[in-house]
């Protein structure tokens, strides 16, 4: 149903499946409001369980802080004594000790407005918990939404996002100016 509706909304799904139970997925770019929307139906297009991150105060809004936890929600908590990222790297730990499925898709910049660069959770999540990170192209120019590319991160930052923004080639937001460039800049 979800692919049909997104073909109704002009947009084409693809997905290779995934490499293993538990990951992480970057989405990217995330230039619009309108990305969530596609987001929410690409999670179910390709289905199985996606999680993603979302400010914690959007999760006290009554109903829809439910319905948030509903379509996979997870609020971030950034006062967490052991910190977002200590967080869920124990969390891919045990879902992968346990074999249960456990999959995380984050938009890295973070934001929907111009920024340097990509936050590095992701990042630090993913190579920390050793599990492979998707990536998410979202293409606006093309109405495509893809998740074709999967890596094994090696612990260079520099060489992992190089491989990175190769398979983000082509990746168009709605609002392109917004899009941040593919790079880790730390706070």
């Amino acid at each position: 149903m979800a692919r049909g509706l997104l073909a109704l909304l002009g947009w084409q799904f693809r997905m290779d499946g995934l490499p293993a139970r538990q990951g992480v997925m970057v989405v990217y770019p995330h230039t619009s409001n309108w990305d969530f929307l596609y987001m929410v139906l690409a999670k179910w297009a390709a289905g199985f369980p996606m999680k993603f991150w979302g400010k914690a105060s959007l999760f006290n809004i009554p109903l829809a802080g439910r319905w948030l936890r509903w379509i996979g929600g997870v609020p971030i908590l950034r006062d967490s004594p052991r910190g977002v990222v200590g967080d869920m790297v124990r969390t891919l730990e045990q879902c992968r000790a346990s074999d249960s499925f456990f999959w995380l898709a984050l938009a890295p910049e973070g934001t929907r407005k111009w920024t340097a660069g990509w936050r590095s959770g992701f990042y630090q999540v993913a190579n920390g918990a050793n599990v492979p990170l998707g990536v998410c192209t979202v293409n606006y120019a093309a109405k495509t939404i893809e998740i074709t590319h999967y890596f094994a991160l090696t612990g260079d930052v520099a060489v992992d996002m190089q491989r990175i923004a190769t398979a983000l080639q082509g990746a168009s937001g709605k609002h392109p100016a917004l899009a941040a460039p593919i790079q880790i800049i730390e706070k």
